[in-house]
């Protein structure tokens, strides 16, 4: 894997070099091998593509009955701190915003089916959150990450790379479900998002090819402004609008009856999924970005672990539950960002957010996709990398990738690949190739697949 720049500060030639500035000085910008430039362009890159969480993140909280408008306000606002803490904190280049499948599972089964008070489900992502800082704290997750084999890390990075392209594919509606087959069937081609989305990745492949900056940014908004007059892009009547006030989601957690024992299931599952969730997207996307070491580790992981849990815990309690790191930061990487100034700048975007909230809505999912399906259909080249010759190594990693897909969960894949990989070492008769803390992660993940059996 690509082998990380030199730590941030450091010069190889301090008589010749200029004055570090205290941004310099902070983010290492030239030190790895970026510009304040590439840093603009990937943090725009990186709000662009993640813009839609104001949007979609609300709409399904306002499902479980949590008020809309103060949603929209409070995940404008963990997504801008929090996003700024993973720069700031962390220097790396990620959006830290609600994860779908958290707010999904919140919204539809333990609101919607359960019919569990959404402030007891926020305070089920709290507890969820200070499990994540205690193992972070005693180094158990930077444990785990190392401990993570090569071939699955690369196997990781090509997993997330398949099932970034099939949001991407879905968004644009070029794949739907079909219920009758239970599995993917082709959209309707001839349906102007469809097309805009081919077009849009026909024109980000250009581009990219030819190396101009910003490919990204000019493809995004192509589309959008092509889609106005299909009927795509929705404009709304004013792109200016005062926030609601936060105020009756802020602290409207219930974290002692969270503890009820029947919920420890769902505190769980939030649990591991996010944690292996959020382990393999900073892999994936450190990895994209040439910021990991020679053995396929994040060089301080322990920063953006912290920022992470700490995003949980305040997360849960501003009503933005389920923060992590998104896969939508992948657009930082291939856009060039290194660092965490890139952080920086998407922060301010969603910040500018509070103030022009309704421009989240202006950018369709049809100017988003080619993105996304580019991105992601580049980082399968990472599976070149997996020992493919040895049956003990291609199994777990090729069941990370399908079950990604077919889980339809990103950090169940990871868990999936994790379990293999132990397994399958074992009863080849290898199993001094698995260290012994993973026997350990193995009781936790066998009550967590427990947990998914119907």
């Amino acid at each position: 894997m690509p082998t990380t720049a030199p730590p941030p500060g450091e010069q190889t030639d301090a008589a010749t070099a200029p004055p570090a500035s205290r941004i310099e000085r902070l983010f290492g910008v030239r030190d790895r091998g970026s510009s304040h430039r590439t840093e603009l362009v990937a943090g725009a890159s990186m709000f662009m593509a993640a813009a839609y969480a104001v949007v979609v993140v609300p709409g399904q909280l306002a499902s479980a009955g949590v008020p809309h408008g103060a949603a929209t306000t409070a995940v404008i606002i963990a997504i801008a701190l929090a996003t700024l803490a993973m720069g700031v904190i962390a220097n790396l280049p990620f959006v830290v915003a609600p994860g779908l499948g958290g707010v999904a599972l919140i919204a539809f089964t333990i609101v919607g089916q359960d019919h569990v008070p959404w402030d007891t489900a926020l305070g089920m992502v709290f507890w969820s959150g200070v499990a994540f800082l205690l193992l972070t704290l005693f180094g158990i997750r930077d444990l785990v990450t190392r401990l993570m084999p090569i071939n699955l890390k690369y196997a990781i990075s090509g997993g997330l790379g398949l099932y970034i392209a099939l949001i991407g594919f879905r968004d644009a509606d070029l794949v739907v479900g079909n219920a009758d087959k239970a599995a993917l069937a082709i959209g309707d081609l001839s349906k102007a998002p469809a097309l805009l989305a081919l077009a849009g990745l026909l024109l980000l492949t250009a581009l990219a090819a030819r190396k101009v900056p910003g490919a990204f940014l000019i493809t995004i908004a192509a589309i959008t402004l092509v889609g106005v007059p299909l009927g795509v892009t929705e404009v709304p009547d004013s792109l200016f609008a005062a926030p609601d006030s936060p105020g009756p989601l802020l602290f409207h957690i219930d974290i002692l009856g969270a503890l009820k024992p029947e919920y420890f299931p769902y505190i769980f599952a939030f649990f591991v999924s996010e944690f292996f969730s959020m382990t393999g997207t900073l892999l994936a996307v450190s990895g994209r970005a040439g910021l990991l070491d020679k053995d396929g580790n994040i060089p301080g992981s322990r920063r953006p672990f912290l920022v992470d849990s700490v995003s949980v815990m305040g997360g849960s309690a501003v009503g933005a539950p389920s923060m992590t790191a998104y896969l939508e930061s992948s657009a930082a990487a291939d856009a060039g960002g290194k660092t965490g100034l890139a952080s920086v700048w998407a922060a301010c975007g969603f910040a500018l957010l509070l103030l022009v909230t309704p421009f989240a809505t202006l950018i369709p999912s049809a100017a988003t996709a080619p993105v996304l399906m580019f991105i992601g259909l580049n980082m399968l080249g990472a599976l070149k990398n997996v020992d493919f010759k040895d049956p003990t190594n291609a199994v777990p990693a090729a069941l990370t990738v399908a079950t990604t897909l077919f889980f339809g969960n990103f950090g169940t894949g990871i868990a999936t690949g994790l379990a293999a990989h132990v397994l399958v070492k074992t009863v080849s008769g290898r199993i001094r190739e698995v260290p012994w803390p993973l026997w350990i992660v193995m009781v936790p993940l066998g009550y967590y697949f427990y947990t998914l059996v119907p």
